[in-house]
């Protein structure tokens, strides 16, 4: 049965709908930079995603092909995220879309390594007959953070996040978002597929002691 990440670190991917503190580990993932809001149907974010799903589907595969990538397992492909920030804000400003700066992320097996995700990336771009380049391996450690679901329409996240902020204040706790450390969403579902008010979001914030 193929490792599912989803399950198998739940505290991560299935939080609960109230919010709690975690320290998140390092982790490996293919990730694609930009600016701007990503709601147009030509906005470059959308390109970004399906770099992403080509690169990882191609990790994925490798185990029919000729590359072997010591250490393989099977593996589901991780939920899409993505990092938002604007820069020298200390929050986010949701009326503002084009003011943001994101890193669209797919989560990688800690088997990847950098030569792998090379491979990957060069073997996907020939495939898809496409240049993929600006997919880059991402090695990040968020470190401490509070975390929530949020369930309903993006637009609604405010609510969920105020929620968060009340809640790290009570436990001593400051928000940490800066321009290096990141407003932080999970896609559980494909919101092309679900209706708004069934959409799954993880949102995490990192902090630091108040």
């Amino acid at each position: 049965m193929a490792f599912d990440y989803k399950k198998e670190y739940k505290a991560f991917y299935m939080p609960a709908s109230k919010p709690a503190i975690v320290t998140v580990p390092p982790m490996r993932f293919a990730a694609v930079r930009g600016q701007g809001d990503p709601n147009p149907a030509d906005s470059f974010y959308k390109q970004a995603v399906s770099m992403l799903y080509a690169v990882a589907y191609t990790v994925k595969m490798s185990k029919l092909g000729d590359h072997r990538i010591r250490g393989f397992f099977d593996f589901v492909v991780p939920p899409l995220e993505g990092f938002w920030w604007q820069p020298g804000r200390g929050d986010v400003d949701y009326a503002h879309k084009e003011a943001f700066q994101w890193i669209a992320l797919i989560r990688l097996p800690d088997f990847v390594t950098e030569a792998d995700f090379r491979w990957a990336v060069e073997e996907a771009s020939d495939k898809k007959k496409t240049d993929l380049t600006a997919v880059e391996f991402l090695p990040w450690e968020e470190g401490l953070c509070v975390q929530c679901m949020h369930l309903g329409p993006y637009d609604d996240e405010p609510v969920t996040v105020s929620l968060m902020h009340r809640f790290l204040a009570e436990q001593g706790y400051a928000l940490d978002i800066s321009d290096t450390r990141h407003h932080h969403e999970i896609y559980l579902n494909d919101a092309r597929k679900t209706a708004p008010e069934k959409l799954k979001t993880v949102i995490r914030h990192p902090i630091r002691k108040g």
